[in-house]
């Protein structure tokens, strides 16, 4: 691997731990893996305000399958 390729990875690394701090920060609950997904997703032209707003979608639908599973004592 060139110097060049790392230090892209090394700047990218660098750039996902910062944006990981930052949705710490915003409480956005998402781990880095989601995030760095969410982030690719972005970079290949996916409307941002469309993804923000599938994740909430999913979440609610995730709290809704928890609410109501046999498992919660409902």
């Amino acid at each position: 691997m060139s110097s060049r390729d790392s230090d892209r990875i090394t700047s990218a690394q660098q750039t996902l731990d910062i944006l990981y701090d930052i949705s710490q920060l915003l409480n956005t609950q998402l781990d880095k893996e989601t995030l760095a997904t969410c982030v690719s997703m972005i970079e290949s032209g996916v409307n941002p305000e469309a993804l923000a707003a599938v994740v909430q979608e999913l979440r609610r639908e995730n709290q809704a399958l928890n609410t109501h599973s046999p498992a919660s004592g409902r």
